[in-house]
């Protein structure tokens, strides 16, 4: 696939301020170490670091807190919770957007990869097909607009097993700013849900599926597997070159999975299910991704290896908040615990995130990195988002 750098999308509406901003009395946490010092931002950018107590005149004092770099999300699935907040409820594009981006931004994340789903059911109602499009268009148009707070790219999560997912993916080009398109593979009887019984938990819980059918699903799952999964990767992994996209592999479980994904020209690896997994996906250079929520709740929902136990192995190198955007930055703390190394632990949410995409402007508290900055302050042993900075500006 191709290795093209993405290139920084400018804000409209973005206004830069017309004086130097100044933080100062903060514990900065920089790519290798942590300080107490200050810095300076000038237009959207980071122009000086300083290591000092001091608080210059017309600095801000920040009384000590810990200020990270602004924090960046690969794979969320928030925005298709704030646009169905219950089964059966649809609610309009933009509100569920814009209630997306605030509560994003409110949890310290500046840059997030928004996970749209590309392939339905030919049973599904014939409006999901369009979804993603329609979405998509919303979004760059919000963008256009300066109505969003954070930045914000688009990951295309490809479901292999579908009837619609070509037709649904033709609909997408370059100047869509497709950062991430994952290779989904949900066939029931491997990956995620090797243990049937908890796809079945799954759908049962979430959807209220009958045992009828959940037996009819699995059935016409595994046959469209056979038929045109091959077909579906090849596809994807086409649009991925087409748009400039990295491609990822979601639920690698095997030293074969991961073998597989090597062939597809693979850069990320969300959620490996099996220490062997992650352990081939390190060996092949392969990034590997894991959920924030299953740090904090000590396990996998779905049986899964343990990203604790990763994060114990040396093979663990980027969090994703996955279903839970608050989960990203208390995660990162408590791999601090781990690791006993504060640095490290908040590059898994920041710049190994970012390098991993190519958006090498951000995700570090360095001179001429962009200002997306997170003021920090403990409550209780938790992590609370104080201030957030987005090139300079404060919004939240």
């Amino acid at each position: 696939m191709s290795s093209s750098v993405l290139t920084p999308l400018p804000d409209s509406g973005h206004v830069s301020a017309p004086d130097p901003v100044r933080l100062a009395n903060a514990r900065l946490v920089l790519p290798d170490r942590v300080i107490t010092g200050g810095l300076t931002i000038e237009g959207e950018h980071i122009t000086e670091i300083a290591e000092s107590g001091a608080v210059p005149p017309g600095a801000i004092d920040l009384g000590g807190d810990t200020v990270i770099p602004g924090l960046v999300e690969l794979h969320t699935d928030n925005l298709e919770r704030h646009m169905q907040p219950r089964p059966g409820v649809r609610f309009p594009n933009l509100p569920a957007i814009l209630a997306h981006d605030g509560e994003l931004a409110s949890a310290g994340i500046t840059t997030v990869f928004d996970a749209l789903r590309v392939g339905s059911d030919k049973s599904d109602d014939a409006s999901y097909r369009t979804y993603a499009r329609e979405v998509a268009t919303e979004l760059v148009a919000a963008r256009a607009a300066g109505a969003l707070r954070i930045r914000h790219l688009i990951h295309q999560r490809a479901e292999g097993c579908s009837d619609t997912l070509i037709e649904e993916l033709s609909a997408f080009g370059p100047d869509d700013r497709i950062g991430l398109i994952s290779l989904m593979d949900h066939t029931p009887g491997q990956r995620q849900f090797r243990d049937i019984s908890k796809l079945k938990e799954y759908h049962v819980g979430k959807y209220g599926m009958s045992d009828a059918a959940f037996v009819e699903m699995v059935a016409k799952r595994l046959e469209q597997r056979k038929h045109i999964g091959d077909k579906h990767d090849a596809f994807t992994v086409e649009t991925a070159r087409r748009c400039g996209a990295v491609l990822a592999s979601h639920d690698d479980t095997t030293a074969s999975d991961v073998a597989a994904s090597v062939g597809h020209g693979v850069r990320l690896a969300e959620f490996p299910t099996t220490l062997e997994a992650a352990q081939a996906c390190r060996d092949a250079g392969i990034a590997i991704i894991m959920g924030a929520p299953n740090v904090l709740r000590g396990g996998s929902h779905s049986g899964n290896v343990a990203a604790a136990e990763l994060a114990a192995a040396n093979l663990l190198d980027i969090l994703s908040s996955d279903y839970v955007p608050s989960a990203l930055l208390r995660a990162a703390f408590q791999l601090a615990d781990i690791w006993q190394d504060l640095p490290r632990a908040i590059a898994t949410v920041t710049a190994n995130t970012a390098d991993s995409v190519a958006l090498t402007d951000r995700g570090r508290i360095a001179e001429g990195a962009l200002a997306d900055l997170v003021q920090v302050t403990q409550l209780r042993g938790t992590p609370v988002v104080r201030a957030v900075w987005k090139g300079g500006q404060r919004v939240g």
